[in-house]
């Protein structure tokens, strides 16, 4: 945890947190707090900067808060995401959620196993719980939008125009691909499918949608390990 993150729920005076769940345990066992430190905290959704501890007991800890500092700059990239198997998809919502990704689409393919829309992870406290761990491993503040889009064909044809307007629009497909460009800070808009990549149909459809596939290399990566080398080399990480 390189960030404290503290919630408007937390706050007991207009400068005051008290904690007293992980975050606490974090402090007490980690940082082996003491009254006076100081920490790095931020405020989910705001700005971050440090939080002194004015006091500690078995029960939780309090911290007096100076917040002075900018959200750092999200990424200019939506990522369009085939939905992975739950046990990747926990680490790949951390992983995004570090990387600066601030707009997030689990859409379907023709490769995602049904069970996988039904899996735990997916409920909307563990997606949350999985993007504040991203976040405080970052030290980034301004939590990620995640979007579950469980058909392919109506998501393509009625809403990713939209999603993407004004943005570059790639397709991370080896085949009759052209080489990535080099990284820039313009809008993007990338599609990464599942293990095994999409279908010839659902290629074509996005092609359809204005996306142009582009190779990430020689090498054959799995999805998450395929994102951050997406991100690296797109954007100006």
């Amino acid at each position: 945890m390189n960030l404290i993150l503290v919630s408007p729920s937390d706050f007991i005076s207009t400068d005051e947190v008290f904690l007293s769940d992980r975050r606490f345990l974090h402090i007490q066992q980690i940082h082996r707090a003491q009254l006076g430190q100081r920490l790095k905290v931020g405020l989910l959704d705001g700005s971050s900067g440090y939080g002194e501890i004015s006091a500690i007991d078995d029960q939780g800890v309090k911290l007096q808060l100076s917040l002075t500092q900018k959200a750092l700059p999200a990424l200019p990239l939506t990522l369009l995401l085939a939905l992975p198997r739950p046990k990747m998809l926990k680490r790949i919502l951390q992983s995004t959620a570090a990387l600066g990704v601030k707009e997030i689409y689990l859409i379907n393919s023709y490769k995602v196993d049904k069970s996988y829309w039904s899996t735990p992870v997916l409920d909307p406290e563990c997606v949350h719980q999985q993007l504040l761990l991203g976040l405080e491993q970052s030290g980034d503040t301004i939590l990620p939008k995640v979007h579950l889009r469980k058909r392919f064909k109506p998501f393509v044809e009625d809403e990713l125009d939209a999603i993407a307007a004004d943005s570059q629009k790639w397709l991370a497909h080896p085949y009759q691909a052209c080489a990535c460009p080099a990284s820039s800070n313009l809008k993007s808009t990338l599609a990464i499918g599942p293990e095994g990549g999409f279908i010839e149909y659902e290629v074509a459809k996005l092609q359809e949608a204005g996306f142009n596939s582009i190779s990430l290399g020689q090498r054959i990566l799995r999805v998450e390990t395929a994102i951050p080398v997406a991100v690296a080399k797109l954007c100006n990480f």
